[in-house]
Parts: C-alpha cells; sequence; structure tokens
C-alpha cells in the first residue's frame, strides 16, 4: 500500500513538474519573442495617418548607420539632419513597431529645432537580436546608439531621449544606468514590467495569479540569462539627475497612467508631468499633436535646453520645406 502511494505521489509530482515547464515555457516565449506588427502594415499606416511624408524623408538629409552592440548584433539606425546644428534627440520606439512609428517624433523635433535619431530596437526592424527583452538588452542597444552619436557629432553634441511605451522603459533604464543626456521623454512608460505583464495577464488571459509570472521569470533567466525583475524603470528614476518630462492619456488601459504618475512623483530634481484626456496605448500624440508638442516645447524651454526666441527663427523651417517638396513633385 505505502509502495502504490509513493508511486501515485510521484506520478502526481511528475506530471505537476512537466505541466509547470510547459507553462514556464509557453509564457516565456510569449514574453521573448512576442508577436510584432507587419513591418508593411505599420508603413501604410503611418503614411495613411500622414505621420509619415514620403517626400520629406526622401529629401532631408540623413545618414545610415549600423552600429555594433555589446549584445553581439548590428543595430540599424538612421541619422536624420535637417538642420545645421549639434542638438540631437534619440527616439526609441515601443515593442512590436520600427523605426517607421518614430518619424512623427522626429518630424516634431525637427520643428524645434533638432536633428534626431531613429533606430530599430533589436529583434525589430533592420536590427539583429533573437529576443526581446523589454528594456535589459535594449539599454545596452540604446547605449551604442548614443555612443555612435558623440562620435559623429563631436564634442558640442547636446542631446536627449525620447522613447515611447518600451522604449520609454529603456530611456529610463538607460539613463538610470548612464545619465549623460540633456534631458528625457518617458510617453506611456510601465514603471516595472513585472507588474505589467502581470496586469496585461489579468485583463486579456484566464491567468490571474502570479505563478504563471514566475513560472515565466524562472525560464527566461534560464534562457535568455535575466530576471525580469531588473526591468524596474521605478528604481531607475530614483537617480536620475537630469529633466525628465513624464507623458501618459488618462484613458490608457494596456499601461496605466499610475505608472507614470508614480514614476514622476519618484524622481528628485528637475520634471514634468503631462497627462492626456484623449488616446489610448500610446496614442497621446496621435490624438494631441499640437498640445502634445507645445508640452515638449515649454519643457525644453523651462529647461534651458531651447530659448523661446531661436524657436521663432526655426519652428516653421521644415515644415516650409517639405511642403515646398511637395509642390515640387506634385
Amino acid at each position: 500500500m505505502k509502495k502504490r502511494v509513493l508511486q501515485i505521489s510521484a506520478a502526481i509530482s511528475s506530471t505537476f513538474t512537466l505541466l509547470a515547464a510547459i507553462t514556464g515555457i509557453i509564457a516565456s516565449n510569449r514574453l521573448m519573442y512576442v508577436k510584432k506588427k507587419d513591418e508593411d502594415l505599420i508603413l501604410e499606416r503611418e503614411t495613411s495617418a500622414k505621420r509619415y511624408d514620403e517626400v520629406w524623408y526622401a529629401n532631408v538629409k540623413k545618414q545610415e548607420h549600423w552600429i555594433e552592440s555589446q549584445n553581439g548584433y548590428q543595430v540599424h539606425a538612421v541619422f536624420l539632419e535637417p538642420h545645421d546644428t549639434q542638438r540631437y534627440v534619440i527616439i526609441c520606439h515601443g515593442v512590436t513597431e520600427t523605426k517607421v512609428n518614430s518619424f512623427k517624433f522626429a518630424r516634431m523635433f525637427e520643428s524645434l529645432g533638432f536633428n534626431s535619431v531613429v533606430y530599430d530596437h533589436r529583434r525589430h526592424g533592420g536590427s539583429g537580436g533573437k529576443t526581446t527583452s523589454f528594456g535589459h538588452y535594449e539599454k545596452l542597444d540604446l547605449q551604442a546608439v548614443v555612443d555612435q552619436l558623440k562620435q559623429h557629432a563631436g564634442p558640442d553634441l547636446v542631446f536627449g531621449i525620447h522613447g515611447e511605451s518600451m522604449g520609454a522603459a529603456t530611456t529610463l533604464l538607460y539613463a538610470g544606468m548612464r545619465d549623460d543626456a540633456a534631458f528625457y521623454i518617458s510617453d506611456c512608460g510601465y514603471s516595472d514590467i513585472s507588474e505589467q505583464v502581470l496586469h496585461v495577464m489579468q485583463t486579456t488571459t484566464p491567468l490571474k495569479t502570479p505563478f504563471a509570472l514566475k513560472l515565466a521569470a524562472f525560464f527566461m533567466k534560464l534562457r535568455d540569462g535575466y530576471h525580469i525583475s531588473t526591468m524596474s524603470p521605478r528604481e531607475a528614476v530614483k537617480s536620475i539627475k537630469k529633466p525628465v518630462l513624464f507623458v501618459h492619456s488618462l484613458p490608457d488601459e494596456f499601461v496605466l497612467p499610475e505608472m507614470s504618475i508614480e514614476m514622476h512623483q519618484l524622481k528628485q530634481g528637475p520634471k514634468t508631468l503631462k497627462l492626456f484626456d484623449q488616446g489610448g496605448h500610446a496614442q497621446s500624440f496621435n490624438e494631441n499633436p499640437e498640445e502634445y508638442t507645445e508640452t515638449v516645447k515649454s519643457f525644453l524651454i523651462e529647461h534651458g535646453i531651447i530659448a523661446a526666441e531661436e524657436l521663432e527663427r526655426t519652428a516653421s523651417l521644415p515644415i516650409d520645406r517639405a511642403e515646398s517638396e511637395k509642390e515640387k513633385t506634385s
């Protein structure tokens, strides 16, 4: 009888272990290999919404760069240089997107007198890398992009970093590691990836407990070399001394606005929080382009990055140039 009980216990234990392993592998796969949007559809979406202008891109001064990451692959970046200036902004797109989604922000910063750098995160667009790590390895890729920009622009470089969603988390994680930019903009970033993944699981799947997340974290550590607890922008912001603009839309149900509110509260020193009444996740600019631009402009003026009188001379130039190029081709 005792032997029978032991056999049953062993069978139950083995079955549970197998199910846990299967669950952990499936859950970690969904995170590491998160389904990306079709690149052609991204381009079509941004073009039809007039957030990407083919004529502008064809005519703007630019340089393509393949940047070696310390993670062992190349990062594809484009340096957009409409202005004769050493003032740049690096733009980090969100998960499942590509650098095409960053062009709208590049145009915004162009109107504010900045050149820009748009690039693809690992495993997105033209960049290498096998997995998505939600900021862990991405912050090191961002570091490589920053280093390349410093080499390209020279000692007079003044730069900021703008990130949206995962790009915002990557921006803050980088800043917590190496706070060398003049400013940072965090648009709808999560404060902690573990809490974010659990929120998504509980609102979009039948899984309501943290057990599946713990299994996923365990297998991600085994398979990809890091634990998701290391992706905590809320901890990173505590050590950032440079100005940070936190942006979020109140209707965002994917990454809750409370996460940006929390990080704004934790951040010491210069900071600004802007909450928009319209727009879902990563839609603050799309739904409120003029107010978004004015928010960024005011933030940059307030912290001495740009001067108001300088904007009066340069703000309309990119738009006028783009319109004139359209007229030539029409």
